[in-house]
């Protein structure tokens, strides 16, 4: 039996090392398919003067399981790092102010009451609206609500527009407005109903704080380590780069034809295609129009990341903290900054400083389209806030575009859309950032579910 893996970004790998652990050596074979010419999606590290440059994700959730235990499964459980503890504080920007975030938050919302009296972030009024959450009637069940709706509704539109949004937006890059509540945090609807508060609800979970791993985890090396462990590791998967698909379509013969960008006709007996959605939407057009149509309704948002490196005695700003991220109603292109070495260990030479500035909002312009020299330049003019004039040491430019899928409103319904019309296809299974979860455990947990679904396919179909 034949496997065809499309993508090889961390979801296709996981899934192509999920297939090797569950399928017969003797009798089966793997193929992985990636159009780039390498390996790892958005997960790209690079090493240079001392310096560890993340092109898009720097460390994953190590609550959602699968994070941690693919790497303790890679040998990797020594290279996880925490974030600096000396440092740790986040900021939010207002015009050209950085106004600590208040401490006690748990994901994105304030439990600890005396601490948010002392910030600065939200007025009077709106602290004792937020205070008097635990006094709002939960909404009766049913339906779905966008973030902003929800949140605006239990802790005040102050609090959603000046706190939880600008935190909201640096995890899907997205709109509030628009995004599932029931997509993204199905947990705060449950806290609501089960202990009529979110914020009740919050205090009643166990807590992280002095456990490891920590909560945000990485490598040591950077996130490419995982890439390159998972690679070494695949020991019987055929990994092609450079090596894109035009169409998929059933064989009337069973199974699955696919054909490559260089013309290439490959037969397979089960397909997992880990890649974007609009991608699926193209390749499955001809032979499924609903499932082409489910994942076309998906939208995606594009990012860019601007990375600069500048010597300490340049910088004036005390840096003390992760960095900061900027609400939608500042009217910014910028989403954050991260100041990359406060925030984790030996990613700098010890003179030196590393920033990342994250670019594009859904729904506003789409900065990937944007010369390199202008994107520096938004970069280098949100650092003036900073007091950073000088010179950088060394810039890099990561552009993502259509890289971020939005969980809008009707994603749940979408995704039971998609799960009916896969049932029609024996052996077909899609995995990635698009269905039930954007960090890199989701992707992996995608992967290695996508992988035992064919698996399963395959061992029906032999009896």
């Amino acid at each position: 039996m034949k496997v065809v893996v499309v993508g090889g970004g961390i979801a296709g790998l996981a899934a192509a090392h999920r297939l090797e652990g569950i399928l017969p050596v003797s009798q089966s074979e793997i193929v992985l398919l990636e159009q780039e010419s390498g390996l790892g999606g958005k997960i790209q590290t690079e090493r240079v003067d001392g310096y560890v440059i993340e092109a898009a994700p720097d460390s994953f959730l190590s609550r959602k399981e699968r994070g941690v235990g693919l790497c303790e499964e890679l040998g990797l459980a020594d290279e996880l790092v925490g974030r600096r503890p000396e440092h740790e504080r986040s900021f939010v920007r207002r015009g050209h102010v950085l106004y600590p975030l208040p401490t006690g938050l748990t994901g994105m919302i304030p439990t600890n009451f005396d601490a948010l009296a002392g910030s600065e972030l939200l007025s009077a009024e709106g602290k004792e609206r937020l205070a008097a959450e635990v006094d709002v009637p939960p909404a009766p069940a049913g339906g779905d609500e966008s973030i902003a709706s929800f949140v605006s509704r239990r802790l005040g539109p102050e609090a959603y527009e000046r706190l939880v949004e600008p935190l909201m937006t640096g995890i899907y890059g997205g709109d509030g407005e628009q995004l599932s509540l029931r997509a993204t945090f199905p947990a705060l609807r449950t806290f609501e109903l089960e202990y009529g508060s979110v914020v009740r609800g919050l205090l009643a979970q166990p807590s992280d704080r002095g456990t490891w791993p920590p909560p945000f985890a990485s490598l040591r090396g950077g996130m490419g380590e995982l890439v390159a462990a998972l690679v070494r590791d695949l020991r019987r998967t055929e990994l092609r780069t450079s090596s894109g698909v035009s169409t998929v379509r059933p064989s009337p013969d069973g199974g699955y034809l696919l054909e490559t960008t260089s013309g290439e006709m490959i037969a397979a007996d089960a397909v997992v295609l880990a890649i974007p959605a609009f991608a699926v939407a193209e390749l499955v057009v001809g032979f499924d129009d609903e499932l082409a149509t489910a994942h076309g309704e998906i939208p995606y948002a594009s990012s860019a990341v601007v990375t600069l490196a500048f010597r300490s005695d340049d910088v004036t700003h005390p840096l003390d903290g992760y960095g900061y991220v900027v609400p939608r109603s500042e009217g910014s292109d910028v989403l954050a900054c991260t100041w990359t070495s406060r925030k984790w260990a030996e990613r700098a030479p010890d003179d030196a400083i590393l920033i990342r500035v994250y670019l594009g909002r859904f729904g506003g312009r789409d900065v990937t389209e944007e010369r390199d020299r202008d994107l520096l330049a938004l970069g280098r003019l949100e650092l003036e806030l900073l007091g950073i004039d000088a010179g950088p040491q060394l810039t890099r430019i990561h552009r993502w575009p259509r890289g971020m899928p939005q969980y809008v409103l009707g994603h749940p319904e979408r995704l039971r859309r998609i799960e009916l019309a896969l049932a029609e296809h024996p052996g077909l299974a899609v995995a990635g950032a698009a269905y039930r979860g954007v960090g890199i455990p989701d992707c992996i947990r995608s992967g290695e579910d996508a992988a035992e679904t064919v698996a399963r396919s395959l061992a029906a179909s032999l009896g």
